[in-house]
């Protein structure tokens, strides 16, 4: 009786181990089985992956779609007649689209090490910068569309239009990439501990003196307000919002640039893009 009691424990014990291994062989057999199915049908398998580990897709946009944004009522540097077009559609609260502009290294380690920037010694370069210099030097042209990615930016875009008006979007842009626009967008640090209260998420009017204050040192403080408090910009955000949506690929998200009409979603590193630009300039 007594080795028949311990037979039946040791059973009843290896039972919930072998139904266990029951489930993960058969989701393995599952997955194996999809991707067999895919490839026979002619597809791809698919990954989940973070934005910067995101390749340059097939064209799916035309580049009269891309060069038809520069007629349009948006953020825009230089015309459609150079060479290179970058289009960036972004969120000014979203961590990948701040990564992309390498205004906050700690941000950029605290999103892994895939987006340490070299100047710390990492691989990655921020594409925002190499754009700009190109930009700058009369050898292309850029294009800024808000869509909202993160869900924090529609306060910080307003800023953005109202500073564009002055000529001063990148000086804002700039302080609104950095961990101190970061942390007054979001209502948390990079780690989502939150700030304290005077650093609250600012996508309410009521603080856009909050904003126009943090702003101060790129557009008059009393010209942001006003710009803010008076709504102008309201409609925009919807009209940028529509403009991007036909931008996206398949489940896209923010930051999404296009060098011309080639895509490339998330926050690539311009290593990524340089061959591209390179062959567009010549």
């Amino acid at each position: 009786m007594v080795e028949n009691s311990s037979r039946t424990n040791i059973f009843e014990k290896l039972v919930p181990v072998l139904v266990i291994l029951s489930i993960g062989l058969a989701f393995m057999v599952g997955v194996l089985w999809q991707k067999v199915s895919t490839i026979e049908k002619g597809g791809t398998t698919t990954n989940t992956t973070t934005p910067a580990d995101q390749q340059p897709t097939a064209p799916t946009v035309s580049l009269d779609t891309i060069k038809g944004l520069f007629d349009k009522d948006l953020i825009k540097f230089g015309d459609a007649n150079r060479k290179v077009l970058f289009v960036e559609v972004s969120d000014p609260s979203c961590p990948y689209c701040q990564a992309a502009s390498g205004d906050d290294p700690e941000l950029n380690k605290a999103m892994g090490s895939q987006f340490i920037l070299t100047s710390d010694g990492g691989s990655y370069v921020a594409p925002i910068k190499e754009m700009r210099k190109l930009v700058d030097a009369g050898k292309a042209s850029f294009v800024y569309i808000y869509y909202p990615g993160h869900g924090n930016g529609e306060m910080a875009m307003r800023a953005l239009y109202c500073a564009n008006e002055k000529g001063k979007f990148w000086e804002v842009h700039d302080l609104l990439m950095s961990r101190a626009g970061y942390k007054i967008q979001n209502g948390v640090d990079v780690d989502q501990k939150p700030v304290p209260a005077d650093q609250a998420v600012i996508n309410d009017k009521s603080k856009s003196e909050l904003l126009a204050t943090f702003l101060k040192s790129a557009v008059d403080l009393n010209f942001m307000k006003s710009c803010l408090d008076s709504g102008k910009y309201d409609q925009r955000l919807a009209t940028d919002m529509a403009i991007a949506e036909p931008l996206f690929p398949p489940k896209g998200g923010t930051p999404n640039f296009f060098v011309n009409n080639v895509n490339f979603g998330g926050a690539v590193s311009w290593t990524d893009m340089q061959s591209t630009v390179d062959a567009a300039l010549k």
